[in-house]
């Protein structure tokens, strides 16, 4: 007899098919898995009508829920993540007791046939459920997510239980679309993907903000507790430890001068070789103190983990050089840290940054594949992502597509530093304030880096040859000896959403810059190598991807775009 609780056989549910037909007859089940993503129901052009009549198993969270008919049946709003629109599901009390099912947040998995809705009503299609397999039931007083419009401030608060909420699903959405756009167009065009470390000991940067990594105060910490549990040895037992070992070395010499038989000189010469270790034991512990371990009044980093000082990542860029300049086309994408206890919209400790480095190549090339890769990304997100982005234009920002379509559309504006200033300081002439001071020298502040591109030439702008005392020791120095080959490239409604530069392949050059900006050279010894072995003409940027997602969705807060935001005070989970 068959199991009553079985899965009904495979030929009464919906049809397998690799045919990805938006409209055609049939569904594809979801790989390594038995049921219908949602998306493939009623993400087609006619909303899924023409799937009426198949039968298919669906399963998902409960957005919304109610009961009708004197409690006889049951409406579910149920979404599974694979889009933004729900699957309505109709259940009868017949089947499940309906009070579990209808609270927001339950998880629900039914087999069904999917129906022609009443005339009238928004769906398309409908599921009309004939067995309920699974049921996550969550106590609505409980649930933390109720059903009502949540502040993404609020969410915050929830990271663990956020990306059940329309805002945040499409958020990642969009995110993953932007990761995948971001592989697809390096990989097209000829780059490979690198690693990068995320422990480093050299500062790209040069700017001190790092987390350090260290085992130096849990080791500090666990020698406390031995030391107060067992304590160091007294000055007394190691003297005596020390007697011990000369009366049994005078022992063994005094038996070899007997000669002795071999067995007892040597059973006297183990108990000598015990001796002195026990000597040693006594006189390492003698020396343990409790806190960090110290040398000349310093930190004594040669005792960490490393063997000396060591540090979050804040860019993988100078790693990822030394791959361009043996694999020529490289990009690194990963997470890299800044330990600033900044709590503006636009700082995270933790975020991900998208790094290609281009051998063989100058300003010139670096600014051509920066416009055509962000180009790419929202070209990217209109083909791939536009249900996400109508639900983003519609729930934040109106203008997100348009802005997206400009940006991919529109060639982007190329200025010099010197000439952003003078543009800034002619509009400062006709009465436009600004809260930072405009003068050549300074570092483009974002409201400076949003009226360039969102007021004067309400586009895409890219900013290069900045002064060599704001940009970093690696760029370029131009030949005027005052700027360096550096670009940035400026967005409506983030600003800087690029930074990259020529990178200075003269070995003499880039070591002179090291010692002008007070860095130590040492641990930049390796990246001097590439300058004295084989240099090359190479240059690179860095995406900060979160700004990417900033942009493309019009959210004003950058904590709402990465799964799990870090910030000052708080790393949930």
């Amino acid at each position: 007899m068959a199991d009553p609780a079985a899965p009904p056989p495979t030929d009464q549910l919906a049809t397998t098919t690799l045919n990805h037909d938006p409209v055609s007859s049939y569904v594809t089940r979801a790989e390594f898995s038995d049921r219908v993503p949602i998306r493939s129901i009623i993400s087609r052009p006619n909303g899924g009508s023409g799937l009426a009549g198949q039968k298919v198993r669906a399963g998902g969270w409960v957005k919304t829920g109610r009961k009708a008919d004197k409690d006889s049946f049951a409406f579910l709003e149920l979404n599974d993540g694979s889009c933004p629109g729900n699957l309505q599901v109709i259940i009868e009390a017949s089947l499940w007791d309906l009070g579990q099912l209808v609270p927001t947040g339950t998880c629900v998995v039914v087999d069904g046939e999917l129906k022609l809705p009443p005339a009238g009503t928004k769906q398309k299609v409908e599921l009309r459920a004939q067995k309920v397999l699974h049921v996550g039931p969550v106590d609505p007083a409980k649930y933390p997510l109720p059903k009502m419009r949540l502040t993404l401030e609020f969410l915050r608060d929830f990271v663990h239980l956020r990306s059940r909420t329309n805002t945040i699903s499409a958020v990642a959405r969009i995110r993953n679309a932007l990761a995948y756009a971001t592989h697809t167009f390096f990989q097209n065009h000829g780059f490979l993907y690198v690693h990068t470390p995320i422990i480093t000991t050299s500062d790209c940067e040069g700017a001190g903000e790092m987390f350090q990594v260290t085992t130096l105060f849990s080791e500090a910490e666990k020698l406390e507790v031995e030391l107060k549990e067992n304590p160091p040895p007294s000055e007394a037992d190691v003297e005596a430890a020390r007697v011990l070992v000369k009366e049994k070395g005078e022992v063994v010499s005094q038996l070899k001068s007997a000669k002795a038989s071999k067995q007892d000189i040597s059973a006297s010469v183990d108990e000598l070789k015990k001796a002195k270790e026990n000597l040693s034991k006594l006189e390492e512990r003698s020396k343990l103190k409790p806190g960090i371990p110290q040398k000349d009044g310093k930190t004594d980093y040669a005792r960490d983990f490393f063997a000396r000082q060591a540090f979050l990542t804040v860019s993988g860029q100078l790693q990822v050089e030394s791959y361009a300049c043996a694999l020529s086309n490289v990009y690194t994408f990963g997470t890299t840290f800044r330990a600033e206890h900044s709590h503006t919209s636009r700082h995270l400790a933790e975020f991900w940054m998208v790094e290609p480095e281009i051998a063989f190549a100058d300003l010139e090339d670096d600014m051509n594949c920066a416009e055509a890769y962000v180009k790419f990304m929202c070209q990217w997100l209109l083909d791939n992502c536009i249900e996400d982005m109508e639900f983003m234009a519609d729930k934040f920002d109106k203008g997100c597509i348009d802005r997206l379509k400009m940006v991919a559309s529109t060639p982007f504006k190329r200025l010099s530093y010197t000439e952003a200033i003078e543009v800034l300081e002619e509009s400062v002439k006709s009465g436009k304030k600004f809260e930072n001071e405009v003068k050549w020298g300074i570092d483009l502040a974002s409201e400076h880096e949003r009226f360039l591109t969102e007021v004067k030439f309400q586009k895409p702008v890219i900013v290069y040859n900045y002064p060599k005392d704001i940009k970093a020791f690696y760029m370029r120095l131009n030949d005027d000896n005052k700027t360096v080959a550096a670009m940035d490239v400026l967005v409506p409604k983030v600003g800087e959403l690029v930074g990259g530069s020529q990178r200075e392949e003269r070995y003499d050059v880039i070591q002179q810059r090291i010692k002008e900006m007070g860095l130590p050279v040492e641990p930049y010894e390796w990246y001097l190598d590439l300058r004295r072995y084989g240099t090359v003409k190479h240059c690179g940027f860095g995406l900060g991807f979160e700004r990417m997602i900033l942009f493309a969705t019009g959210l004003e807060n950058i904590r709402d775009v990465i799964p799990f935001p870090r910030y000052p005070g708080r790393a949930d989970l």
